[in-house]
């Protein structure tokens, strides 16, 4: 491509950006690098109208870095259950923490700098850059690179680091030398709202005029699919134990793997290993009752759940009275054959208010917010 396709190519995006373009979005107004920062990790794989209100929520706890790098990671991870990749969450608290004691709680403005906080590779750097401090850096987030794999016909998957490094190539060349700020949140546009991944509206598009996908008619074929992988099916069962006082026994969950640092049901292996956990608790596993199977697909595997509840019928105080191994807060053994997926022996259980854990107080993955509201369900049916 010429360079006066580049221009051209810039030009009429902007354009359209200008008349048709997303002007209103809540990181788009009072813009700082720490704003924007906070959108973009919110932002990846997730969409717009899913980000916005924790978006709002979050800002409205944590209006700057400072404030987010004196937060507790529970409370930050209380406001991002539910928003999934829960690794975003933990590294924007860890990156708060950094510009907190390495810049003073100013966010830093050189590439360099920001590419080496926690969770920030080279497309994010460059979109905080370029939209907050209109500094010219390329992006290649997912929807530019599908916009750009159609507008050149990229035969490949992007995945692949030569397919990739050859978009970067290209974001860079088309990036123009002026207006950076709009111009980044115009191709962005223009993956979210008219070059989607599925029903493109390519009628509408500024730029088809010298699209090839749309020039050869295989728009859909592209961007190339990963090639497609058999996702693997774990097990995994979650023991819903509830006390006299409407609370309900969590475990934090280790830093990393799935659910890193959030709050969840104790996780076993089979039946046998929670049934063997809560007789060396002084609990009656004979009064476990299992609820339905269901699935919860993660990126890479497909873990099925099975949930077992159990009430224990002695008053959580008069177990304490009379000296019982069930205490508010305990460790577990490492005889309680504890499961998995990354848990380990010595993480704290705790009973925790049932209506604390339901307004989001405490942060606790989808698959747990999901059973305690059937709880809830079940007890005001009469059916626990």
């Amino acid at each position: 491509m010429s360079q006066k396709q580049e221009t051209q190519f810039s030009n009429r995006l902007l354009a359209w950006f200008d008349q048709y373009g997303r002007h209103d979005l809540p990181w788009q107004q009072q813009i700082t690098p720490y704003r924007v920062w906070v959108s973009e990790i919110m932002l990846q794989q997730t969409q717009v109208k899913t980000v916005i209100p924790y978006y709002l929520k979050f800002m409205q706890r944590f209006p700057t870095v400072v404030d987010l790098a004196q937060a507790s990671q529970d409370e930050v991870l209380s406001h991002w259950a539910g928003l999934g990749y829960y690794a975003r969450g933990r590294n924007l608290h860890k990156a708060a923490q950094q510009i907190a004691q390495q810049y003073q709680g100013v966010f830093p403005s050189n590439f360099d700098e920001i590419v080496a906080l926690p969770g920030i590779g080279r497309s994010t750097a460059g979109a905080i850059l370029s939209i907050s401090l209109n500094q010219r850096f390329a992006i290649l987030d997912g929807n530019v690179k599908r916009v750009l794999s159609r507008y050149y016909a990229i035969e490949g998957w992007p995945g692949q680091k030569a397919i990739e490094n050859d978009l970067w190539d290209l974001a860079e060349s088309l990036t123009p030398k002026q207006r950076f700020n709009d111009y980044t949140q115009a191709i962005m546009d223009l993956g979210a709202t008219l070059c989607t991944r599925s029903k493109p509206q390519c009628g509408k598009c500024p730029v088809k005029t010298d699209c090839q996908a749309f020039s050869q008619n295989r728009v859909v074929e592209f961007p190339y699919k990963k090639p497609k992988k058999i996702k693997p099916i774990k097990q995994a069962w979650l023991l819903i134990k509830e006390n006299q006082q409407a609370e309900i026994y969590l475990q934090q969950r280790p830093q990393k793997g799935i659910w890193g640092g959030l709050w969840s049901l104790p996780e076993f292996e089979s039946i046998q290993a929670c049934e063997k956990f809560l007789q060396s608790h002084g609990s009656d596993a004979k009064s476990l009752i299992e609820w339905d199977t269901f699935r919860h697909t993660f990126s890479h595997y497909h873990l099925d759940i099975h949930p077992l509840y159990l009430k224990d019928k002695i008053n959580l105080k008069d177990e304490i009275k009379q000296g019982n191994e069930t205490p508010a807060t305990s460790k577990v053994a490492e005889n309680d054959s504890l499961y998995t997926l990354g848990l380990d022996n010595s993480l704290e259980l705790k009973w925790v208010d049932i209506q604390m854990v339901l307004s989001g107080e405490i942060g606790i993955p989808a698959p747990v917010a999901k059973l305690v509201k059937q709880l809830q369900n079940r007890k005001r049916d009469g059916l626990d």
